[in-house]
């Protein structure tokens, strides 16, 4: 009789895990106390696996001889409790997948950034002709793709979620970005335990294997020791540094620099990042470790520095969107925090027309006002209550208006533009107030540039 997996959550990562485990012969139940969409229960009927919505069975759940967790599950979540007690082995789907692939797993965590560094390591493997899947917190479950298991390289994006529960699962590269406090209600409000788990990235490591991490990060610093780690350190930072033997830096504003020996070369490698369209301090360490990834994994590096030109990021983080007399308009809806604003803000150095607003989640703008100060020629409020950000921002600014209407906002910050300008769309709010979340917030920016461009080039038009 085959072994029973019971999988807690019907998303991409649970649908992922059951049709895997299917596939390797054992008896699969799926519990979600959620609500399943009906793209999943869709392959769940089909592929004949057994499901609940809307609740949790204890009883049945507690006949499984392995349970395979969702990520959004937290511990402290009734059925992870029954499990505990019951000594019932509970896994995440990147460990259920890690025992069945052969492919080389180039796995990425941090706090942020981790979406950009995947995707633009994913883009310069591919480019480099290399046989890669990409999988993870883009989107993408990785135990669905190991069934084929068709690629020799995985790009993986990994959040703290899904590194909890992982135990023997090994990368062959680990990246880690970055560590700053998130989620710490998940971590018992102890920034230690979510380093602890960001960390679970590099605990399997063994000769062969690469960590690439961010040596000017101070809480990695601080929790790096207690890892003890067989891999080879590749740490890196936006300048060179005495007191660290780095493996990447910059030695000029769009030139890196990878001193010799882990990634096979006898020489210091310079290879300009000159071609790349991210912006900002923070897209800049991105990039680094990518490019180290792409190095340790072997790929030369002016195949580095062509395919850095040709890549384009997830939508909505600072992404070009358009250009109306010499002007840029500049997407970066997803920065829905204070945090991701600053990164914007000090990533563009020409005159800025700044449109911020939304839902205020408790904000505080202190950090902002000297990049304001120096940076913003204009401040158009978009959202429904702007009071807070009118009074961070009035007597910074040398001009301020609101509104609510996202054409306006558009209209308003082409009137105020001079050409060099760049109009930024970066709310520092959650979107919830006037759209139906940052992406819509996004596509909507994005739509108005184009009517306004498509309007200037009808009436330049001889024929219009």
């Amino acid at each position: 009789m085959s072994q029973k997996i019971v999988i807690l959550g019907a998303a991409e990562s649970g649908v992922g895990a059951a049709l895997l485990a299917q596939a390797k012969g054992f008896d699969v139940f799926v519990s979600d106390r959620s609500p399943i969409q009906p793209i999943y229960k869709e392959k769940l009927t089909k592929a004949g696996i057994r499901f609940e919505e809307n609740t949790h069975t204890l009883d049945e759940i507690l006949t499984a001889e392995e349970v395979v967790k969702s990520p959004g599950i937290p511990e402290k979540a009734p059925v992870i409790q029954a499990l505990r007690e019951k000594q019932i082995p509970v896994i995440s789907e990147i460990e259920l997948a890690g025992r069945y692939t052969k492919a080389k797993c180039i796995c990425i965590t941090g706090t942020n950034g981790k979406t950009t560094t995947t995707l633009l390591t994913y883009h310069l493997l591919k480019e480099a002709g290399y046989n890669v899947g990409l999988a993870g917190n883009v989107g993408y479950s990785l135990a669905e793709q190991i069934i084929e298991d068709k690629y020799e390289y995985y790009v993986v994006e990994l959040s703290s979620f899904q590194l909890d529960d992982t135990h023997e699962f090994r990368p062959w590269i680990a990246v880690l970005l970055n560590i700053t406090p998130d989620h710490l209600d998940r971590y018992g409000y102890s920034l230690e335990s979510y380093a602890q788990a960001k960390l679970r990235i590099a605990k399997n490591l063994k000769g062969g294997d690469f960590f690439i991490y961010n040596a000017d990060d101070a809480v990695t610093q601080k929790q790096f020791q207690s890892v003890f780690c067989e891999g080879t350190l590749l740490p890196f930072s936006l300048h060179k540094r005495p007191d660290f033997q780095l493996s990447g830096y910059y030695c000029a504003e769009q030139e890196v620099c990878l001193p010799m020996s882990p990634v096979r070369t006898d020489d210091d490698v310079h290879l300009s990042t000159a071609a790349s369209p991210l912006i900002g301090q923070h897209n800049r360490q991105n990039t680094l470790a990518a490019v180290l990834a792409a190095r340790a994994a072997g790929v030369e590096p002016a195949m580095i520095e062509v395919a850095l030109g040709t890549f384009r990021n997830a939508d909505h983080r600072l992404q070009p969107v358009g250009e109306i007399n010499d002007t840029r308009f500049i997407n970066d809806s997803k920065a829905t925090n204070v945090e991701a604003a600053w990164y914007a803000l000090d990533g563009i150095r020409q005159p800025i027309i700044w449109i911020a607003g939304g839902t205020d989640k408790g904000n505080d703008y202190t950090t902002l006002i000297p990049l304001a100060k120096a940076r913003v020629k204009a401040l158009i409020c978009l959202g429904v209550d702007n009071e807070k950000l009118k009074a961070s921002f009035g007597e910074v600014v040398p001009h301020l208006e609101e509104t609510q209407s996202i054409e306006t906002a558009v209209r308003r910050a082409t009137d105020l533009a001079q050409p060099g300008d760049v109009v930024l769309l970066s709310p520092a709010c959650a979107s919830f107030d006037l759209f139906k979340n940052y992406e819509d917030r996004g596509r909507q920016f994005a739509a108005a540039v184009e009517t306004i461009v498509k309007e200037r080039s009808s009436e330049a038009s001889p024929h219009a």
